[in-house]
């Protein structure tokens, strides 16, 4: 048992067996799927027949589990799969290849050395599982450009197996050896066609005989072991099941050696006395009949052998987490069902496929209004992802800014930007030395002073990310850069820029002019009274190059200067914004570098 990171006690772990047995229980569903179809097309064409193929596909290099079904049981194989599989991922892939062009094929199917009734080894007997002996195989392949499949097709099992079985169970209870029941098993079949009458009347004297006879018979340890195990067999489930080794490779040999190592691996269902599979290997023209029927999934009666559930379940289940095999293509993410309160409106983001229905995924306007972030590794589709939402808007008339730190992003969406909404595009790039855009930071409506204070307030939330004030500024930087801005604003038309803020902490006269046009007594005081009285350490020139180094970089940098040195801002961004403008903002690092 495991427990819970809040320390209460969660449901025991299911061991191995577990969990490969619920692969029995989906066989036995599947087993009861019926043909709705006349008994003359029954008669020609039989019961529905599953495929369950194990392959390594060519140019591919990943272990997959593949199901194949009629298309009219499609839906119903996908129930039966997610009720018993509820955390599988099933997906609808069209065929898989294992032929690469001009490739040499070897191919092989199996069947049993003994009577269908006697059972071979299964996982319940075996210390681990037996899928990692034939995926071990499928992952050690010495190029991409070889293949190889197991498959196994299968159909209900009809007739009187079953009653075969517990026959030979009954006569080992009466003291019959393994062996002997074998040879009758042999005779029986031989002289069926000659002596049926005959057969019959002896059959009938020997139950009579067998129960008249009320002494009991005690089996030996071994041999109480082989009678469940037959038993086992004939209570199990029944499947007519043909099953076919295929590889490919560059040269016959290699092919050769491929098979030769699949079949190896199905040694390990041998069952010492009662029965093991057998390899048959065809002419250089059968064989070809063989890889034609694994392509074309056609089962052969002639080929075939009787299954039980679990039998079909130790050759054939979906890997479990001890599956030890490091090229299975395991799922990476699991798809989870929508919510039952998902958006009906709004930009789509995707499609959610839960189970074979699909749900448009959409992302509202609400919604839109909160943070949205969008993570993953390089090349998964983040840009993409944002240039489809940006399109989305676009279409709908909406307003849109995208800023780009890359530059791909907003040259994607100018292309896909229709005619009609060509005028308006505002394009955004620091870059262009011939046609600067203007950004004043202390621009501010003039019929509304008050904004001034909420301007100095984000511009110094701007350089405290970029600084770190705390660390590096402090309350002196603060005070100074406030009042530093609030005097360069009291007096727009004489510069009211990031450009004059280092003129009005430098430059005497051009302080006292500005403080001549100043209205506001506080930052009058400040200059006159405080900064401009100050001593020591604290003293104005001192302060100078402490506030202007943070200023630096915009100041002297050649493409941003033009930029905030404009009074005027290019763009009113509240106005572009009412208007539904297109605002693309391109700030490629390989343009402008790291500011």
């Amino acid at each position: 048992k495991t427990q819970s990171q809040s320390g209460q006690q969660s449901q025991p772990l299911k061991s191995d067996k577990e969990l490969i047995s619920v692969m029995e229980h989906l066989l036995a569903s599947l087993g009861n799927i019926k043909e709705k179809a006349g008994i003359f097309h029954r008669l020609i064409y039989g019961d529905a027949v599953v495929a369950f193929e194990i392959a390594n596909p060519s140019n591919n290099d990943e272990i997959s589990f593949y199901v194949g079904a009629p298309r009219k049981f499609m839906n119903i194989v996908e129930r039966q799969i997610h009720s018993f599989y509820p955390k599988a991922s099933l997906e609808r892939v069209k065929d898989y290849n294992i032929f690469y062009p001009g490739s040499f094929t070897a191919a092989s199917y199996l069947k049993f050395t003994e009577k269908n009734h006697f059972p071979i080894r299964t996982y319940q007997s075996l210390e681990s599982d037996p899928l990692n002996n034939i995926t071990n195989v499928l992952g050690k392949f010495e190029e991409k450009r070889e293949g190889a499949a197991i498959q196994i097709m299968v159909k209900p099992a009809r007739g009187d197996w079953r009653a075969k079985g517990r026959e030979v169970a009954h006569k080992m209870q009466q003291g019959r050896r393994l062996s002997d029941v074998k040879k009758d098993s042999f005779l029986r079949e031989f002289l069926r066609g000659f002596f049926k009458i005959a057969i019959k009347k002896e059959d009938s004297q020997k139950k009579d005989i067998l129960k008249s006879d009320k002494e009991s018979v005690q089996l030996t340890p071994e041999e109480q072991e082989v009678v469940k195990k037959i038993e086992g067999k004939a209570n199990k489930p029944g499947f007519f099941a043909n099953i076919r080794l295929v590889a490919s490779a560059l040269s016959q040999e290699r092919a050769e050696q491929i098979l030769a190592e699949l079949e190896n691996s199905f040694v390990q269902y041998e069952n010492p006395g009662l029965n093991r599979f057998k390899v048959i290997r065809e002419d250089r023209i059968r064989k070809k009949n063989i890889a034609f029927d694994f392509i074309f999934r056609i089962f052969r009666d002639d080929q075939r052998i009787i299954l039980s559930s679990e039998e079909v379940a130790s050759i054939f289940h979906f890997p479990i987490l001890s599956t030890e095999t490091p090229k299975i293509a395991w799922l990476k993410s699991r798809t989870a069902a929508p919510p039952p309160n998902i958006s009906k409106e709004g930009i789509k983001l995707g499609f959610n496929d839960y189970r074979g229905v699909e749900t448009v995924i959409r992302h509202s306007r609400d919604d839109r209004r909160r943070h949205f972030y969008i993570i993953g590794q390089t090349g998964t589709g983040k840009s993409t992802m944002i240039q489809e939402m940006v399109k989305q808007d676009i279409e709908n008339g909406e307003g849109v800014c995208v800023i780009d730190p890359h530059g791909d992003l907003v040259d994607n969406v100018v292309e896909s930007i229709p005619k009609a909404r060509a005028e308006d595009v505002i394009y955004f790039d620091p870059s262009d030395m011939e046609r600067p855009f203007g950004l004043n930071m202390l621009e501010y409506d003039q019929r509304k002073p008050e904004q001034k204070t909420f301007v100095i307030n984000e511009m110094i939330n701007i350089f405290d990310k970029l600084y770190d004030l705390r660390q590096t500024g402090g309350p002196m930087f603060e005070q100074y850069m406030r009042n530093a801005a609030l005097l360069v604003m009291e007096h727009p038309e004489s510069g009211s820029t990031l450009m004059e803020i280092p003129r009005v902490l430098a430059d005497e006269e051009f302080r006292h002019m500005k403080l001549a046009h100043c209205a506001n007594p506080v930052v009058k005081n400040f200059w006159e009274k405080e900064a401009e009285k100050a001593g020591g350490e604290a003293a104005l020139a001192n302060m100078v190059p402490y506030i202007t180094s943070k200023l630096t970089q915009f100041i002297s940098n050649d493409m941003m200067r033009p930029i905030i040195a404009q009074e005027k801002s290019t763009i009113n961004f509240r106005r572009a914004m009412d208007d539904r403008r297109i605002i693309l903002v391109n700030l490629s690092k390989g343009k402008i570098g790291e500011i």
